[in-house]
């Protein structure tokens, strides 16, 4: 079973969206490219709270990662956010599982 988080079109290209309620970030990297990450920071465990600039930024102690991959982009972070697993259908973004 799958759980609906929200549509493509709330997904900006080249940028995301976090959706705090659901613990996810989504990302479109490119045109037609939906991927989602863990909002919580590797670091510490805070929320991450933005993306921009291609980056997902938290704000606790600056960490950033990037929208393409959820690689670190910078520290303090040492490691990824962890990826989530989502399809798409008709439009709407689902998330499936676990990662």
């Amino acid at each position: 079973m799958s759980q609906a988080l929200t549509t493509t079109d709330r997904v900006p290209v080249g940028g995301g969206t976090v959706l705090a309620a659901h613990g996810v970030v989504l990302t479109q990297p490119i045109e037609g490219t939906f991927l989602a990450f863990d909002s919580t920071c590797p670091h510490r465990g805070c929320a991450v709270r933005a993306v921009a600039a291609g980056l997902i930024s938290c704000f606790c102690h600056g960490s950033r990662f990037r929208i393409a991959d959820g690689s670190v982009a910078g520290g303090p972070a040492a490691e990824p956010l962890r990826p989530r697993a989502i399809v798409v259908v008709d439009g709407e973004i689902r998330l499936t599982g676990d990662g």
